[in-house]
Parts: structure tokens; C-alpha cells; sequence
């Protein structure tokens, strides 16, 4: 659970730390303001992407089921700056698939948490391996990273691409081709 005080409280000091006025009328509904939106992008944090992926569908074939392009929005858990780009998920169903909308609803839970891009795509590979025990997940995660682009080395425009693959993808090399190749 969010504590709105404390971040209330952390916001006025961070804001009296870089030699503003907390009292300042631009700023007097600022640490309200960050404390609501802090509740929606770390959201994830009392989430469980179970929930989500419990709802399965009986198949009868197991032909690779990718959803693409997934937008997402994360926080650097190193900077506290926004990371964001798109996800793609693909799987290879043993007998169950899950809605589509609950793939991109699994990249939600994951990306609404301070973290790190390697971690999230592990994440979200896990938790799809866990719940809809496929033959096979992969995702990729192309992000473009705030920490990068408006401090430090400042390049924007550069993205930072991460695979996750796990039973049947990380095994057969012409299932990961086929991935890439749906993608383009």
C-alpha cells in the first residue's frame, strides 16, 4: 500500500533540497498531485499477475500465439526516471490459452514497478510460464530509457532491446527466428 504522507512529506523536502519554495503557488498541490500519481505507476506493486492470467480457454492446438507492440511505461528503479517502449510476448499453448488482453494487462503489473528493464522481461516470461504453463514463452522488450535520453550520456533516440525465452524457445533456434520474423 502507498503511503501518500510520506510521499507528500518526501516531495516538499526534495523540493526544498534543489532551492524551491514548497509554498510557491505553482508548487503548494505538487507533493498531492505526485502522491496520486505515484498510487497509479507503482500500481503494480500490490498486484498479481495471476489474477490476470487465471482465465484460461481450452485449445486443441498449440500453434504460437504472439501479441506485439504492447506499449508499456515503467520507472528506473537506479534514476526514479521513466523507461518505456513496447513489449511482445509470444507462447506456445499446452491445451490453454489466456485472453489477449491479459498479456498486455501481465506487462502492466510488471512495468508498474521501480525496476529494471532485464528484470521486467524475465518477469513477465515467468509469470506466463507459471500460470499458463506453455510449451514455450519468449518476449522482447524494446525501451527507450530517461536516464539515457535527459541526463548522463544523452542520447535519444537509443533503445535498449531484452529477450526472455524459456521451454520450447529457448530450445528450438527456428521457433526464435519465427518470433523475429512475425515481428517485422
Amino acid at each position: 500500500m502507498i503511503d501518500q504522507e510520506k510521499i507528500k512529506q518526501a516531495v516538499r523536502l526534495l523540493l526544498e533540497g534543489i532551492g524551491e519554495d514548497p509554498s510557491r503557488e505553482g508548487l503548494v498541490e505538487t507533493p498531492e498531485r505526485i502522491a496520486r500519481m505515484y498510487e497509479e505507476i507503482y500500481g503494480g506493486l500490490t498486484e498479481d499477475a495471476g489474477v490476470h492470467l487465471a482465465k484460461t480457454f481450452t485449445v486443441e492446438h498449440s500453434e504460437m500465439v504472439l501479441e506485439k507492440d504492447i506499449t508499456f511505461y515503467s520507472t528506473c528503479e537506479h534514476h526514479l526516471l521513466p523507461f518505456y517502449g513496447k513489449a511482445h510476448i509470444a507462447y506456445i499453448p499446452d491445451g490453454r490459452v489466456v485472453g489477449l488482453s491479459k498479456l498486455a494487462r501481465t506487462v502492466e503489473v510488471y512495468a508498474r514497478r521501480p525496476q529494471i528493464q532485464e528484470q521486467l522481461t524475465g518477469q513477465i516470461a515467468d509469470a506466463l510460464e507459471k500460470y499458463l504453463e506453455p510449451k514455450g514463452v519468449m518476449v522482447m522488450i524494446e525501451a527507450e530509457h530517461m536516464c539515457m535520453t535527459m541526463r548522463g550520456i544523452k542520447k535519444p533516440g537509443s533503445k535498449t532491446v531484452t529477450v526472455a525465452k524459456r521451454g520450447v524457445f529457448a530450445e528450438e533456434e527456428a521457433l526464435q527466428n519465427t518470433f523475429f520474423r512475425m515481428l517485422s
